[in-house]
This record gives structure tokens, C-alpha cells and sequence, in this order.
């Protein structure tokens, strides 16, 4: 018997995680569907192709890797239930036609999905809306501590989901620094830049070709989302600061999620036409050509937030009919200007050791112009969102803190 195994009371589940003992208490089955309910009321109504495809031992979960090995079109009527009953420890027994082979549901497994804790927002904060009132600082944590455990780590994932930014404190001045950082939350994301990229600001290369982004100026940057050339721009940004000692450049955030909030309440018809009206988003670097066309409020993805695509210097051309233009410059112009209004922005330096960490598809980013000789190098990496919520669900499940771990959805498998 498998250490799994035993944890789970000798029976195996479809996945690798250890599941607490759930009684069923009563069972019944009509149609296609399997009806089980518990004591304290909660039900869970099952497909008999679903109970199937999560069968294993009869083709449906492979042991090894836990993934389906059923080809829906091998689905049959034939694959009948020719009997539902619970064991002595409450868990779902079937017996299963043609094989006349019995398969057996472990209670806590099935407990789970009734609870939505199946669900991609189950075992991780709620995101909160934030302004400089709410949130006067980012969260700050210990970036030598999120090396070596993993309690410290989990809170800083659920900063990142919570308030969409964190700023980690005493990291080493040393490059590459972020490579060991990144290892203890998952790939990093390569681009144009590269996979580790630098800010080393030279006010004296304004205008020169010899860089291709504006970050390696002096001049000021605007609260902004990196990479909206991208079918899909980078979850989170990381920014290790190894020296700043220019005159000027502070960093500044501001919450998307807050804009988006006061549009739709205070300016309804400018939130329509910023999450409906196209841009043409373009990067000019040379030997590149990355484009893509969406709204600046892009809502068309599943996260419960939208991403925003606010970066001026790549927004290169409408996309919308030329009646619309003039209404969306306007809407896009009092976008801007909330996002640097000092009720929505933080404004704060970032020194040696501080690492600027934040959700690159909702917390706007910028940067004041700065002047002088004194030396600003920052190193950054990009991390995809799956990444930082998948770390985050692992570590919540051991190690968290008492996040929201259910949904208010459930209740139907398959």
C-alpha cells in the first residue's frame, strides 16, 4: 500500500493530495446520474461518463501520473452502473457493467468537489480593490526568507493575488539574484528582452537607437502594463534593484482593478468604450514586430480581473471605426489621468535590496523622470499568472494561512 494510500484510507483518489475522511450518507441512483448527499445537507450530483473517466482501475485515471486515459469517443452506453452502494467508512462504491467490476470513490475526494474547492479560485485569496487611502505602502516581506521557507513564500503568493503587488526587502545587491528567486515559484517567461532582463537607466541614450524601450532613459514613465504586443502579456513582473542612486525615479503603482471600479460607477460610458473600442499595440524595436489589437480594459479572458493594456510608447494606431476615435481618445485620456492621480497611486523609492514584485496585468507601473550622474540598475524577470497561482494553491494546501479555500459554485460533476 502506497503512502497515499494510507493517508487516504487505502483508497486511491485522482490526484496526488491526501483527503480527510467524509461520510457519505445516503446514495441514489436515477438515469445517468449518481445523487449523493452527506450529513450536514451538502449534495453532489455525478455523471455516470464523469464517475467513469475518474474510475480507476478500469481505464479511467491512470495510477502513475493521475491523468484520464479515456478518449471521449470511446465513451459507450454500454458502460453502465449496475449498482450504487457506500463501504463501512462512507465512501462511493460502484459496480461497474460490462466488467461487473466494483470501483470505490473515496468520500473526502467527492466531499471537495462539493465544496468548489475543484475550482481554479479555490485555496487562494480573494483579490482586493485598493487605492492610496486603502493600501498607503505595498506589503512588504523578506526576500532571504522566501528562499528558505515556504511559510514565507505562501504569504508572499498571496499578497501577489491578493493586492497584486508585494516589495520584498534585504535581497542581495548581487546580478542574477532573481534566478534564485524565481526557482522557488516556477519558469520564468522569456521575451524580446530575454529571460533576465536590465534597466540600466542612461538618461544620455533619450532619443538613441542604440536602446529599445524607454525604461533605459531618463525620461519619465507613466503609469503602464508591460508587453501589450502579446496575445497574452506576462502575469507578474519582478524588479530587483541593485543600485539607484539618480537624482529622481521613483516608482509608482497604481491598482487597476480600482480604475476599472471608479469608470464603471462614475464613467460608464468611458469604461464601454476602453473595454470595447480596439488599439493596435505595437513594438518598434529593431529586428522585432510584435502586434496584437485589443481594448486598453481587455475583459476577454477567464480571470475574474480584467488585463489592462495601458503602455503608451507601443500603442501605435486605432483600431475602431473613425466615429469612435475621438470619443476613445477622450475616454483614454481620463484613464490616464486617474491612474496618476495621487487617490489611486502609491509613490515611493526603491533601494538597493528591494524587489518590486506586482501583477503586470492589473497593478499600472511607472517610474518619475530622473537626472544626474549617480547609477540606477534594475534587473527583472517576468513569471506567468499560472505559475503564481499554482505555487500559491500547492503552498496554501500545506502550509497557508486560512484563505477562502471554497467556492460558491459547486455541487455538479460532469
Amino acid at each position: 500500500m502506497t503512502q497515499m494510500q494510507q493517508v487516504n484510507n487505502g483508497v486511491d483518489v485522482p490526484d496526488f493530495y491526501a483527503y480527510a475522511a467524509a461520510p457519505l450518507a445516503a446514495v441514489e441512483h436515477h438515469g445517468d446520474f449518481i445523487h449523493l448527499s452527506w450529513g450536514d445537507g451538502q449534495r453532489l450530483h455525478c455523471h455516470r461518463f464523469w464517475l467513469r473517466e475518474n474510475a480507476l482501475g478500469l481505464g479511467g485515471i491512470d495510477p502513475a501520473t493521475r491523468e484520464g486515459l479515456l478518449d471521449p469517443a470511446d465513451l459507450t452506453d454500454a458502460m453502465t452502473i449496475a449498482a450504487a452502494d457506500l463501504t463501512d467508512q462512507g465512501d462511493l462504491s460502484l459496480l461497474w457493467q460490462p466488467e461487473a467490476q466494483r470501483c470505490t470513490y473515496h468520500g473526502g475526494w467527492l466531499r471537495h468537489i462539493a465544496d468548489g474547492q475543484h475550482l481554479p479560485e479555490s485555496w487562494l485569496p480573494k483579490p482586493e480593490v485598493w487605492d492610496a487611502q486603502i493600501l498607503p505602502s505595498p506589503p512588504r516581506r523578506s526576500a532571504p526568507d522566501a528562499l528558505e521557507s515556504d511559510r514565507d513564500l505562501c504569504e508572499i503568493m498571496n499578497d501577489l493575488i491578493r493586492y497584486g503587488v508585494c516589495v520584498l526587502e534585504r535581497a542581495p545587491s548581487e546580478e542574477g539574484f532573481l534566478n534564485k528567486l524565481a526557482a522557488r515559484i516556477g519558469p520564468v517567461r522569456d521575451s524580446n528582452f530575454g529571460a533576465l532582463w536590465d534597466v540600466v537607466a542612461d538618461i544620455s541614450l533619450a532619443g538613441d537607437a542604440k536602446t529599445n524601450t524607454t525604461a533605459n532613459t531618463g525620461l519619465r514613465l507613466g503609469p503602464h502594463t508591460d508587453l501589450p504586443t502579446r496575445e497574452i502579456p506576462p502575469g507578474y513582473q519582478f524588479l530587483h534593484c541593485l543600485i539607484n542612486e539618480a537624482d529622481g525615479g521613483e516608482s509608482t503603482l497604481t491598482d487597476g482593478a480600482a480604475l476599472v471600479q471608479e469608470l464603471k460607477t462614475h464613467h460608464p460610458a468611458d469604461y464601454e468604450l476602453l473595454s470595447t473600442r480596439r488599439w493596435v499595440f505595437f513594438n518598434r524595436g529593431p529586428g522585432i514586430d510584435h502586434r496584437w489589437s485589443a481594448p486598453i480594459i481587455d475583459t476577454s479572458g477567464a480571470h475574474a480581473l480584467p488585463t489592462l493594456r495601458a503602455f503608451y510608447p507601443v500603442r501605435a494606431f486605432p483600431d475602431m471605426p473613425e466615429g469612435d476615435v475621438a470619443e476613445a481618445y477622450e475616454a483614454l485620456r481620463r484613464f490616464h489621468k486617474l491612474a496618476d492621480d495621487p487617490r489611486f497611486e502609491l509613490t515611493f523609492r526603491l533601494g538597493a535590496g528591494d524587489i518590486m514584485c506586482f501583477d503586470n496585468r492589473r497593478v499600472m507601473h511607472g517610474r518619475k523622470g530622473f537626472s544626474g550622474s549617480g547609477k540606477r540598475h534594475l534587473q527583472g524577470v517576468y513569471i506567468d499568472r499560472d505559475e503564481i497561482l499554482s505555487r500559491a494553491r500547492a503552498l496554501n494546501r500545506s502550509h497557508g494561512p486560512d484563505v477562502d479555500r471554497k467556492s460558491e459554485m459547486g455541487g455538479t460533476a460532469g
